[in-house]
């Protein structure tokens, strides 16, 4: 399959995105963690561009995209203007079917909550990212500021749990060092993680040290501001979780009683480690075509636009 590479510009940032796919079809917008880069979602998109759009972007400060200088510049609602102008782009005014792996579920929350992109987003499919706003309160040990009407509480202690499981963002908000480290080893040494940790054989990324180092900003400019000010977010999409039982930093409690927030929504649990995108590309992209399919809409493909951004490198 073609694969068309773009530019698009997103407040002054210039975004790489990639597309495939017949241009008919229905969009999927898939949008990745931390510290990877759109490739990460190279297996899956193998598995899905015959019958789908498939659109993909390296976010601000990953892969071929700009990284702003300012730690602002990373806050949600800028990364929710840079899915816009993806989907402005590629879409037109064809509602897209939107998936989010690590951090590019949390910032993809954004969009899923903002009454702004209602009726944009056809579904949701989340996997290791949780809405800030949404897991706060647990987080900080209370129930606060979610709603009376949730049906499923989290066990007793899953607060406690994820923050264990959480040390690496902490770990992130201290100053120098967490650039240090990537610097004299952790970025060449992360393949190896994968490997040995997720049992998973990526390929070589050239840009994993600046991915690592400029995706701090997505942690620093977002995590206490939610933990300490969790705003009441309603999604306006379908919403499924795809669940990895054997994830080492998002818990299965995250994607509990969160009826009152999201409505009726969805949950696949699998035995998987966090990169399950990479270790098992055809189970997922069947959970998102399952998910999909029942959410069709009666305008998907219709009103695809052309590709209106410029070459990539142009």
């Amino acid at each position: 399959m073609i694969r068309d590479a773009l530019s698009v510009e997103s407040g002054g940032v210039r975004l790489a995105v990639y597309v495939s796919g017949p241009r008919e079809a229905p969009p999927i917008v898939l949008v990745h963690g931390y510290p990877d880069s759109a490739a990460v979602w190279e297996p899956v998109r193998a598995q899905l561009d015959a019958r789908y759009r498939v659109i993909a972007y390296d976010v601000r400060g990953a892969g071929a995209s700009d990284a702003p200088a300012t730690r602002s510049a990373y806050r949600l609602e800028r990364l929710a203007a840079d899915l816009a102008a993806v989907a402005d782009a590629t879409c037109g005014t064809c509602p897209f079917h939107l998936v989010g792996h690590d951090w590019g579920s949390i910032q993809s929350w954004e969009a899923v909550t903002d009454p702004a992109f209602e009726g944009r987003i056809a579904s949701y499919t989340s996997i290791s990212g949780p809405c800030l706003d949404h897991a706060s309160p647990g987080l900080r040990g209370g129930e606060a500021n979610r709603p009376s009407r949730d049906t499923a509480k989290r066990p007793f202690g899953s607060g406690m749990r994820q923050t264990l499981k959480s040390w690496y963002i902490f770990f992130f908000h201290l100053p120098w060092l967490p650039e240090l480290m990537c610097r004299a080893s952790g970025a060449r040494l992360w393949p190896l993680w994968l490997r040995v940790t997720e049992h998973v054989h990526p390929a070589r990324d050239p840009a994993q040290m600046r991915n690592a180092i400029k995706g701090l900003n997505l942690y620093r400019a977002n995590f206490i501001d939610k933990l300490l000010r969790p705003r009441a977010r309603q999604a306006h999409a379908p919403v499924q979780f795809i669940v990895p039982l054997r994830d080492r930093y998002v818990g299965p409690e995250l994607s509990l009683g969160l009826e009152g927030w999201l409505g009726a929504y969805e949950r696949s649990e699998i035995d998987a480690g966090h990169w399950v995108v990479l270790r098992e590309p055809a189970r997922i992209a069947a959970c998102i075509e399952r998910f999909v399919s029942r959410h069709r809409t009666e305008h998907d493909g219709l009103a695809a636009a052309p590709l209106n951004a410029r070459a990539a490198g142009a």
